[in-house]
């Protein structure tokens, strides 16, 4: 697909009010909303769609995406950093890693927000990493999210919602997270946890998985998500729970070393093939997530 028809399927009919503080203002095509990848001939998504890492010291099945490498989207009172394609960011090597099909980075300035906007069958969790972030929606859901909470929306067969930096005077930082679902057009459900810090303090903390009676929220994909907070020097080993998934690294802050490939903040990394990894973080006040994902569905 060129960036034309990218464009063109993604964005065209899929515009959303932003709105703030004494201003309603239309943004269409510009920043939400994306069709679902094309499957293969075998329907099967497969999740290698990504540039080489060429430089990598440790395997070949890894794939390395710096922080100044992401699509960047300035809106004014949005700022959004893009590992994948995403609205006018488009990179025919950069779709998704595997089943993981957006993880955008953003930062809302204080009384501004995202108005309704629709989604449907995808999975959708936001990580709040710093103000408060109000949530409405379709299914009578009125909450607030700050650091330390996990939301999560399964959107189904249709929801409509909208997301405001709560705070005039602060701005909200969170990560925006889509998964494909394994199961389309399932009655829509939200959720939300609060999670005990002292729980990922050197050690991984479970946040997401499938099953309902897991820890963490839960979604309808075979994923598992981990949050870890590390001291210097300290580390984990994570096995993946599922054969034929993958796990995608992201750097919150600090710097670590996985696997002997040296991670800054905001970069991310991919590794497929693999049945464990080991991390070490290189400085104090490290804080990483994982998302261990299907490499094709």
């Amino acid at each position: 697909m060129d960036r034309k028809d990218f464009i063109r399927k993604s964005l065209l009919g899929t515009g959303i009010l932003v709105t703030g503080a004494g201003s309603i203002k239309a943004l269409t095509n510009d920043i939400d909303e994306l069709t679902p990848l094309e499957p293969m001939k075998d329907n099967s998504i497969l999740g290698f769609n990504h540039i080489p890492n060429t430089q990598s010291t440790i395997m070949n099945n890894t794939v390395l995406h710096k922080a100044n490498t992401r699509g960047r989207a300035d809106h004014g009172w949005l700022q959004s950093y893009h590992t994948f394609s995403f609205a006018n960011y488009y990179n025919p090597e950069r779709m998704h890693f595997g089943v993981l099909r957006v993880l955008n980075d953003d930062t809302v300035q204080g009384g501004m927000g995202f108005g309704t906007h629709p989604h449907d069958n995808m999975e959708i969790i936001s990580i709040p990493l710093e103000g408060d972030l109000e949530h409405k929606d379709s299914m009578g859901n009125i909450a607030v999210i700050r650091n330390g909470d996990v939301q999560v929306m399964s959107a189904g067969t249709g929801i409509t919602h909208s997301e405001y930096n709560k705070n005039r005077d602060l701005t909200v930082k969170f990560l925006q997270i889509w998964v494909f679902p394994n199961k389309k057009n399932v009655t829509p459900r939200y959720d939300q946890i609060t999670l005990k810090a002292e729980d990922r303090h050197n050690q991984l903390q479970q946040i997401l998985s499938p099953n309902p009676n897991d820890a963490g929220v839960w979604i309808h994909q075979d994923a598992w998500f981990h949050l870890g907070q590390f001291d210097a020097d300290k580390g984990s080993s994570y096995s993946l729970k599922k054969p034929g998934n993958g796990i995608y690294a992201f750097v919150l802050s600090g710097s670590f070393d996985l696997g002997g490939q040296i991670l800054e903040k905001r970069y991310g990394l991919g590794i497929w093939d693999v049945n464990q990894i080991e991390l070490k973080a290189l400085a104090s006040g490290g804080e990483i997530l994982l998302m261990e994902v299907p490499m094709a569905m």
